[in-house]
């Protein structure tokens, strides 16, 4: 495997000498910026080997690396080894250290190659800051690629009723009066869960997000979908040309947004459209750049979303009991076949495919084991993956997408004897969860001061950790969305303030290298909570509904309103679950919410 690797790397240096370009940079993206890709643009991966969401791969005549965030560092160093290709650490997912490099490594005159119709908008305006000369009409993926996969094929389908409690028209009417507000006529959107949310669509081009691969043109009376061909069907399409959405070959997004006619206005969102969309605009046409109001819109669920979210969180806990309590006959069978950290994701996926309304995971499930918990995205592979026997504690992060809802969950449980050191830092993560349980704060607030709140314990003890406390969450959409974010990584600009009804998770954990990673996770909604002369208060509703094992909890380290919090919360999972669960997933239940 690695040589072939050193092969592709070869092939990729021998199509930059015949193009006269000193480096080629393949970012971790697609037209839409997405997070997951479809496999026609994970080339990154294919040039390296490293699998992991997020990273930047650049090649020179002597130099291969790919910079990527500590959350996947021990991963990269085990994929790339002996490749060719470097890992280059950066401080976090939204650095720009890799543009430092380009700037202090090309010479005056040397060209970098990258792909405009994958490169953000913004990394292109960063790297043009910098000096960087780019050519963006390249894709040398193409070049060297032979076997490299078409687009998609999957059908869009409708987000019916009673799920979307708002219509495809009056969606669009609420994106045309903020349209007009802000003086635009035309609007292009080619983030895919803002297309699939504003036309109640819904597909499987991604992974673990039900979405399609689209663009938007949205005019004062009509809208144009851009999608491959096939994959509406003559019924929907007929629906959507009800409502004056008129969809458009795939290929042609760019053509139309060259003819929008001179003296229009566009509303673009910069950082959610890529350097050759935005090249496609002419320049007769006055551009406004802020947000997507889509964006905005579907972070708020509405109250309806709300309860059918919670609605899905019981039907989600109540497989995690059947898993978690067939876990843990298993686990104590002396009798049974090893149990590995892959098979633990395939027997969860069973568990949530028994539930109704369930449609995929979310994202591909974590389960670590010991020092495998301390690698914060690790994928168990699926031949030679750890196996669950001894003393540690095993992580497990998992989620799915229900019709419903989106869930994201993690958990922690206790294999065999677990020492006071690994109770500690449990504790001290529970605690670092429960104090963002509480927070009440101002409507408004931007979402990146509250993670300090979540911080608070851990830095008390000297602990912190290399990730955000928080991610936005869809609706039967991607398990992570904006404009809301609980990390320090992120700015608190205007967009990122905290609104009733945006669903956040709440995931501070520890992570030690080499011995064991902890992390507990609920998705929170925020609801009203006070009105006041200083204005209106919101606080957090847990909606996550699946016990935490306080067989892992030191009790002496929690404070009496902390003991009262966890007996709460366990007194709703069993009174919630319990309908909905029997036999041995039911006994799990009732013994693992008991007060303490």
């Amino acid at each position: 495997m690695k040589e072939s690797i050193r092969t592709r790397l070869e092939s990729m240096r021998a199509a930059m000498r015949r193009h006269e370009v000193a480096a080629c940079m393949v970012p971790s993206s697609d037209p839409h910026l997405s997070e997951y890709l479809p496999p026609r643009w994970q080339g990154r991966e294919w040039l390296s080997d490293f699998t992991g969401s997020v990273g930047t791969f650049i090649i020179t005549p002597d130099f291969a690396g790919v910079w990527t965030d500590g959350r996947y560092w021990t991963q990269a160093e085990t994929e790339l080894a002996g490749s060719g290709v470097q890992l280059m650490k950066i401080s976090s997912g939204a650095s720009t250290q890799y543009v430092d490099w380009l700037a202090e490594t090309l010479q005056p005159g040397q060209v970098l190659a990258v792909d405009g119709a994958v490169l953000g908008l913004s990394t292109a305006r960063l790297l043009q800051a910098r000096g960087i000369t780019l050519r963006t009409d390249l894709d040398l993926l193409d070049e060297v690629w032979s076997d490299r996969p078409g687009l998609p094929q999957a059908p869009v389908y409708e987000h019916e009723r009673p799920y979307a409690d708002k219509t495809r028209a009056a969606k669009l009417a609420v994106l045309r009066a903020e349209m007009a507000r802000q003086g635009a006529s035309h609007h292009v959107i080619s983030t895919l869960d803002d297309i699939a949310y504003l036309f109640n669509l819904r597909g499987s081009d991604v992974n673990y997000n039900p979405i399609f691969l689209a663009h938007a043109l949205v005019e004062r009376e009509r809208a144009m979908l851009f999608v491959a061909a096939g994959k509406i069907e003559p019924g929907l399409a007929g629906l959507l040309a009800a409502d004056n959405v008129f969809v458009e070959p795939y290929e042609e997004a760019a053509d139309a947004l060259a003819a929008i006619p001179s003296g229009s206005t566009l509303l673009l969102d910069p950082r959610r459209i890529t350097f050759g969309t935005r090249q496609a605009v002419p320049e007769s046409v006055a551009v406004i750049e802020a947000i997507n109001p889509t964006t905005f819109a579907k972070s708020r669920k509405t109250a309806h979303e709300a309860d059918y979210v919670r609605a899905t969180m019981v039907q989600d806990g109540a497989a995690l009991c059947e898993f978690f309590s067939w876990l843990e006959q298993t686990l104590a069978d002396p009798q049974r076949a090893p149990l590995d950290e892959y098979a633990i994701g395939q027997h969860l996926l069973q568990a949530r495919r028994r539930r109704p309304g369930f449609v995929s995971p979310s994202f591909g499930t974590i389960a670590g084991f010991r020092a495998n918990g301390a690698i914060m995205h690790y994928r168990a592979p699926a031949q030679g993956s750890a196996v669950i026997e001894g003393d540690g504690l095993l992580l497990i992060d998992s989620g799915g997408q229900y019709t419903g809802g989106t869930t994201d969950i993690t958990r922690v449980v206790p294999v065999g004897a677990i020492s006071q050191e690994h109770k500690r830092d449990f504790t001290l993560v529970l605690k670092a969860m429960m104090a963002l349980s509480v927070a009440q704060f101002p409507r408004g607030v931007k979402s990146p001061m509250l993670d300090a709140i979540a911080r608070a314990p851990l830095w008390a003890a000297g602990i912190d950790f290399g990730h955000g406390t928080g991610h936005g969450v869809g609706f039967f959409l991607n398990v992570h969305e904006g404009p809301q974010s609980i990390s320090p990584s992120t700015p608190p600009e205007p967009h990122t303030a905290m609104e009733p009804g945006m669903i956040t998770s709440n995931e501070p954990g520890i992570y030690r290298p080499g011995k064991w990673g902890i992390r507990i996770e609920n998705l929170v909604l925020n609801v009203p909570a006070a009105d006041s002369e200083f204005g209106e208060f919101l606080r957090f509703e847990t909606l996550t509904l699946c016990p935490i094992d306080t067989r892992c909890v030191d009790q002496s380290l929690l404070r009496e309103d902390e003991v009262r919090w966890l007996n709460d919360y366990h007194a709703t999972v069993r009174q919630r679950l319990r309908p909905h669960v029997s036999g041995a997933a039911l006994r799990w239940l009732e013994q693992r919410t008991e007060a303490l």
